[in-house]
């Protein structure tokens, strides 16, 4: 009847919906491959770009005109080749192929194998999927694995190690008939002889036929390359004990494996085999078992990513381009909340694409879990890392996120951005910890760049705007920066104290007042952490605008540079810290502003009135510091309270006034959403 009576408008309706939202879809998909086509391009514009003998290194070491393959002895003579002899075996044709075809060629069928790789990790996604993600999965797929660091060290090289990871997954999803399936892992196996802890998965999980012809296609195969090369096949297997040895140094950074992890921490002989056997073996045995359940569970491609982490940790050499493996990892869901789901294939994609210095801090106490990283994720996927089954409560409905109550404003378009919400409950902490970590690798690496790449790029300028600066004070009646400077030198202690107030609490202060609103107070955490953010950016684009030479880089000026010591201003480049950071980043300046950050959000929150005067001081200090000790203008700290402010004031205006009255239900509703409810998740 409705219907009738209203001429099918309903149906209509919903026919118009569905087909806005097909179209944003087709959109997406054909920006997403838009995507694909300008990285695809970028890497080969990168490796041919490159000077011949700088370029596919290993490929040509392997088949160029003087390589391992062309000689008549051992392909090991040299430990240049570390392939397996089957590898080596497959390689040789190679050899008769011009040089120049072969590097395009080879550069062209890498990418080919790439989006291949890259379609079948997409169709292998664990049931149900919704049409938005099928379309959409392939080339996210494609793209993150062109970003990844061992796919661009393999395109860079010209290694071959994306084939044994494509032969996997190809024997695990697209080939039909486990005996099929079996000769393409068991292929992968003589390449990488590691694989062979798929057969064990294979076997578990009821496909006994892929497992028997996996050992027997690695045993022929092993058994081809010794018949065609016994005397390489005995220098692999017996003297190098399967390849130990072979290439670059075992504890080099590069290799991300148990053996390389033990022989970096001063482990030799006897005791590290013994503990790498120990460790290795568990570890494995560990990830087959998790692997099969994820397996039973029907998530057959998160069981191969825990089975190819797990050959990660046990090979004796791990190579950057080898680590694959640890990718394919972002397909598994952790966490009960919404909030969290994210926080996982986050840390994974930015583990794998960016550098391990990126990542984690050069501090000594920190260089282990640097050299490391790579190695840590492998093991945190094969033997650690809590997925959720598809049988668990939260697979299909995690705790849902709690927003704060719209808190009214005094202006009638505030806030810009409504759908940025408040959130009540704690942000996860390892995202916080990644997003700041990498938000200030990027603040440093474009302060760094403001200079022109070094301090000496952009010195005159710099020394110009300091003048004008200086002029500028002088006008105002304020250049008090000589005076102070010299007043506190001649008092020995209040020298050594405000050296050290300005070195020490720069970024001690802002991490503690973090740490302590995320812990007690998480609305507003969120508001504070989104403020010194914009802040931080605004300060940012006045570096890259307007480089300043602080008062004691200024020639003939006559400040004493306290912290530093004294300069060489005969030398382009001068000061003991220009290798680490610009040192023209000197307007504004954020020892100030983040110092004038913190006075405000203990000022608004500190519940005590000592404790609002107490945070002040702070700021006070900060300012006196940076202008007695040289390293700032006074008009740097202007500009530095400008741009707190400025970060304040965005703040309030994207997302409107601070939610005050929703910062005491926060701890409840935290506790709330960590309330137990029956989980079988596979461990």
């Amino acid at each position: 009847m409705a219907n009738a009576d209203h001429g099918g408008r309903p149906e209509a309706m919903g026919a118009t919906a569905v087909g806005a939202v097909q179209a944003r879809v087709r959109v997406a998909r054909l920006g997403l491959w838009l995507i694909v086509a300008i990285l695809a391009l970028r890497e080969v514009a990168v490796v041919l770009g490159t000077p011949r003998g700088e370029r596919l290194t290993d490929l040509e070491t392997w088949v160029g005109p003087d390589g391992v393959l062309h000689v008549k002895g051992s392909l090991y003579d040299s430990t240049e080749f570390t392939g397996t002899p089957f590898g080596g075996l497959v390689l040789k044709p190679l050899t008769r192929a011009a040089e120049q075809a072969l590097g395009w060629g080879w550069t062209f069928g890498t990418l080919l194998l790439v989006v291949v790789l890259g379609m079948v990790a997409a169709r292998a996604l664990p049931q149900p999927v919704s049409r938005r993600t099928s379309l959409l999965a392939a080339p996210v797929a494609i793209s993150l694995l062109m970003l990844s660091l061992p796919v661009r060290n393999t395109l860079y090289l010209g290694q071959t190690s994306i084939m044994p990871v494509l032969l996997v997954l190809l024997g695990c999803f697209a080939v039909r008939g486990e005996r099929a399936s079996g000769v393409l892992i068991g292929v992968a196996a003589a390449l990488q002889p590691t694989l062979l802890l798929f057969t064990p998965l294979l076997w578990f999980t009821g496909r006994r036929r892929a497992a028997l012809s996996t050992g027997a296609t690695f045993a022929a195969c092993t058994a081809l390359a010794w018949v065609a090369m016994p005397s390489d096949s005995y220098t692999y297997w017996v003297h190098h004990m399967a390849g130990v040895g072979l290439g670059g140094r075992a504890d080099d950074l590069g290799n991300q494996s148990l053996h390389g992890a033990l022989l970096r921490l001063g482990l030799t002989g006897p005791l590290e085999i013994v503990l790498f056997l120990l460790l290795g073996a568990g570890v494995a045995a560990l990830a087959v078992r998790r692997a099969v359940r994820y397996a039973h569970d029907g998530q057959l491609l998160l069981a191969v990513a825990v089975t190819g982490c797990a050959a990660i940790v046990v090979s004796p050499t791990a190579w950057q381009h080898q680590l694959l493996w640890v990718l394919l990892a972002v397909v598994g869901q952790v966490g009960r909340r919404a909030s969290d789901r994210y926080v996982w294939p986050v840390a994974i994609v930015l583990v794998m694409t960016l550098p391990a210095k990126t990542m984690v801090p050069d501090k000594l106490i920190l260089h282990p879990l640097r050299a490391d990283l790579v190695l840590l994720a492998a093991i945190a996927t094969a033997a650690v890392v809590p997925f959720l089954s598809r049988t668990s409560p939260y697979w299909q409905t995690p705790v849902p996120t709690q927003y704060a109550d719209k808190v009214p404003a005094r202006f009638r378009h505030i806030p810009l951005v409504p759908f940025l919400r408040r959130v009540i409950s704690r942000p996860n902490l390892l995202f916080e910890l990644l997003l700041i970590r990498v938000t200030y690798y990027a603040y440093a690496q474009i302060r760094l760049a403001a200079a022109g790449g070094s301090n000496s790029a952009g010195r005159v300028t710099a020394e110009q705007h300091g003048e004008e600066i200086h002029s500028v004070e002088r006008a105002l009646g304020i250049d008090i920066e000589h005076w102070a400077n010299h007043a506190v030198v001649r008092v020995d202690w209040l020298r050594s104290f405000f050296d050290f107030y300005y070195e020490s609490f720069h970024f001690g202060v802002p991490l503690a007042i973090l740490a302590v609103l995320y812990w007690r107070r998480p609305v507003d955490y969120r508001w504070a952490r989104t403020a010194i953010g914009f802040a931080t950016v605004f300060a940012l684009i006045g570096f890259w605008l307007y480089p300043l030479a602080p008062p004691r880089l200024m020639p003939g000026l006559g400040f004493i540079d306290t912290v530093h010591g004294p300069q060489d201003f005969t030398q382009p480049d001068y000061g003991t810290l220009t290798e680490l950071t610009n040192q023209y980043a000197a307007m504004p300046s954020l020892h100030f502003g983040w110092s004038l950050w913190c006075g405000l959000v203990i000022l608004i929150l500190a519940p005590r009135w000592w404790m609002k005067a107490l945070g002040l001081l702070h700021p006070l200090f900060t300012v006196t510091a940076i202008v007695v000790t040289g390293n700032h203008w006074v008009l740097d700290a202007v500009g530095g309270a400008a741009v707190v402010g400025a970060g304040f004031a965005v703040t309030y205006l994207f997302q409107g006034p601070r939610a005050k009255a929703v910062a005491a239900r926060a701890e409840e509703v935290s506790s709330d959403s960590r309330a137990p409810v029956k989980d079988r998740t596979p461990s």
